[in-house]
Protein backbone atom coordinates (compact mmCIF):
# COMPACT_ATOMS: atom_id res chain seq x y z
CA UNK A 1 0.00 0.00 0.00
CA UNK A 2 1.33 3.43 -0.87
CA UNK A 3 1.75 6.12 1.75
CA UNK A 4 -0.97 8.16 0.05
CA UNK A 5 -3.39 5.22 0.20
CA UNK A 6 -2.57 4.65 3.87
CA UNK A 7 -3.27 8.29 4.66
CA UNK A 8 -6.60 8.10 2.80
CA UNK A 9 -7.61 5.07 4.86
CA UNK A 10 -6.70 6.78 8.13
CA UNK A 11 -8.75 9.82 7.11
CA UNK A 12 -11.77 7.56 6.51
CA UNK A 13 -11.28 5.93 9.90
CA UNK A 14 -11.04 9.27 11.70
CA UNK A 15 -13.76 11.22 9.94
CA UNK A 16 -16.28 8.57 9.07
CA UNK A 17 -17.83 7.77 5.78
CA UNK A 18 -18.89 4.52 4.23
CA UNK A 19 -20.12 2.36 7.14
CA UNK A 20 -19.29 4.93 9.85
CA UNK A 21 -21.21 8.09 10.63
CA UNK A 22 -19.29 11.32 10.78
CA UNK A 23 -18.80 12.78 14.26
CA UNK A 24 -20.29 16.14 13.29
CA UNK A 25 -23.44 14.38 12.05
CA UNK A 26 -23.88 12.41 15.27
CA UNK A 27 -23.27 15.43 17.49
CA UNK A 28 -25.57 17.72 15.50
CA UNK A 29 -28.40 15.17 15.60
CA UNK A 30 -28.27 14.48 19.34
CA UNK A 31 -31.29 15.89 21.24
CA UNK A 32 -29.56 18.59 23.30
CA UNK A 33 -32.52 19.08 25.64
CA UNK A 34 -32.00 15.49 26.75
CA UNK A 35 -28.20 15.45 26.86
CA UNK A 36 -28.11 15.13 30.66
CA UNK A 37 -30.61 12.26 30.79
CA UNK A 38 -29.44 8.72 31.48
CA UNK A 39 -32.24 6.25 30.78
CA UNK A 40 -32.38 2.82 32.46
CA UNK A 41 -29.83 0.44 31.00
CA UNK A 42 -27.36 3.17 30.03
CA UNK A 43 -24.25 3.86 32.07
CA UNK A 44 -23.78 7.40 30.76
CA UNK A 45 -25.76 10.37 29.51
CA UNK A 46 -25.08 11.97 26.16
CA UNK A 47 -23.25 14.77 27.93
CA UNK A 48 -20.98 12.33 29.73
CA UNK A 49 -20.22 10.51 26.47
CA UNK A 50 -19.45 13.74 24.61
CA UNK A 51 -17.21 15.02 27.39
CA UNK A 52 -15.45 11.66 27.59
CA UNK A 53 -14.84 11.77 23.83
CA UNK A 54 -13.49 15.33 24.06
CA UNK A 55 -11.25 14.66 27.06
CA UNK A 56 -9.83 11.37 25.75
CA UNK A 57 -9.13 12.70 22.26
CA UNK A 58 -7.47 15.84 23.65
CA UNK A 59 -5.38 13.66 25.96
CA UNK A 60 -4.20 11.45 23.10
CA UNK A 61 -3.26 14.48 21.00
CA UNK A 62 -1.39 16.09 23.89
CA UNK A 63 0.46 12.82 24.52
CA UNK A 64 1.68 12.83 20.91
CA UNK A 65 2.74 16.46 20.87
CA UNK A 66 4.04 17.20 24.35
CA UNK A 67 6.71 15.07 26.06
CA UNK A 68 5.77 16.64 29.40
CA UNK A 69 2.05 15.90 29.10
CA UNK A 70 0.43 14.07 31.98
CA UNK A 71 -2.87 12.31 31.38
CA UNK A 72 -5.82 12.79 33.72
CA UNK A 73 -6.30 10.21 36.44
CA UNK A 74 -8.32 7.20 35.30
CA UNK A 75 -11.29 6.98 35.37
CA UNK A 76 -12.43 10.12 37.15
CA UNK A 77 -10.42 12.48 34.94
CA UNK A 78 -12.12 11.16 31.82
CA UNK A 79 -15.77 10.97 32.87
CA UNK A 80 -17.82 13.96 34.11
CA UNK A 81 -20.26 13.16 36.87
CA UNK A 82 -22.87 15.86 36.33
CA UNK A 83 -25.06 17.18 33.55
CA UNK A 84 -23.90 20.23 31.56
CA UNK A 85 -23.94 23.44 33.57
CA UNK A 86 -25.39 25.57 30.77
CA UNK A 87 -27.36 24.93 27.59
CA UNK A 88 -24.37 26.17 25.57
CA UNK A 89 -22.03 23.63 27.17
CA UNK A 90 -22.94 20.90 24.65
CA UNK A 91 -22.10 23.16 21.72
CA UNK A 92 -18.85 24.29 23.33
CA UNK A 93 -17.74 20.73 24.06
CA UNK A 94 -18.75 19.54 20.57
CA UNK A 95 -16.77 22.40 18.97
CA UNK A 96 -13.68 21.54 21.02
CA UNK A 97 -14.00 17.85 20.14
CA UNK A 98 -14.39 18.62 16.42
CA UNK A 99 -11.46 21.06 16.52
CA UNK A 100 -9.20 18.36 17.97
CA UNK A 101 -10.51 15.89 15.41
CA UNK A 102 -9.57 18.47 12.78
CA UNK A 103 -6.06 18.55 14.24
CA UNK A 104 -5.86 14.76 13.86
CA UNK A 105 -6.93 15.08 10.23
CA UNK A 106 -4.30 17.76 9.57
CA UNK A 107 -1.62 15.50 11.03
CA UNK A 108 -2.64 12.73 8.64
CA UNK A 109 -2.64 15.11 5.65
CA UNK A 110 0.77 16.58 6.54
CA UNK A 111 3.28 14.62 4.48
CA UNK A 112 6.09 15.94 6.67
CA UNK A 113 4.71 13.77 9.49
CA UNK A 114 6.00 10.22 9.35
CA UNK A 115 2.98 8.33 10.63
CA UNK A 116 4.98 5.15 11.18
CA UNK A 117 7.96 6.62 13.03
CA UNK A 118 8.14 6.36 16.80
CA UNK A 119 7.32 9.59 18.57
CA UNK A 120 10.62 10.78 20.04
CA UNK A 121 9.43 10.88 23.65
CA UNK A 122 7.80 7.43 23.65
CA UNK A 123 8.89 3.83 23.81
CA UNK A 124 7.98 3.10 20.20
CA UNK A 125 4.50 4.62 19.92
CA UNK A 126 3.76 6.14 16.50
CA UNK A 127 1.27 8.73 15.27
CA UNK A 128 -0.43 5.91 13.36
CA UNK A 129 -1.03 3.89 16.52
CA UNK A 130 -2.45 6.89 18.35
CA UNK A 131 -4.63 7.93 15.41
CA UNK A 132 -6.02 4.40 15.20
CA UNK A 133 -6.76 4.61 18.91
CA UNK A 134 -8.55 7.94 18.42
CA UNK A 135 -10.56 6.50 15.51
CA UNK A 136 -11.65 3.33 17.27
CA UNK A 137 -12.40 5.07 20.56
CA UNK A 138 -14.43 7.77 18.83
CA UNK A 139 -16.30 5.24 16.70
CA UNK A 140 -17.30 3.19 19.74
CA UNK A 141 -18.62 6.11 21.76
CA UNK A 142 -20.25 7.86 18.79
CA UNK A 143 -22.16 4.62 18.27
CA UNK A 144 -23.25 4.77 21.90
CA UNK A 145 -24.41 8.36 21.38
CA UNK A 146 -26.51 7.30 18.38
CA UNK A 147 -28.07 4.43 20.31
CA UNK A 148 -28.78 6.73 23.25
CA UNK A 149 -30.35 9.34 20.96
CA UNK A 150 -32.71 6.73 19.50
CA UNK A 151 -33.78 5.62 22.98
CA UNK A 152 -34.22 9.18 24.25
CA UNK A 153 -36.34 10.14 21.26
CA UNK A 154 -38.63 7.10 21.59
CA UNK A 155 -42.16 8.12 22.70
CA UNK A 156 -42.08 5.91 25.81
CA UNK A 157 -38.98 7.71 27.13
CA UNK A 158 -40.29 11.21 26.49
CA UNK A 159 -43.38 10.73 28.68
Amino acid sequence: MSEQALRRQVLFLLDGGRAHLRARTVLAAFPRKLCGVRPPGFLHSGWQLLEHLRIAQADLLAFCKDPKHRSPKWPEGYWPKAAPRTPAAWQSSARAFLADLGTCLRVVRDRRVDLLASLPHTDGVSWLQELFLVATHNSYHLGQLMQLAHVLEAPAVRR
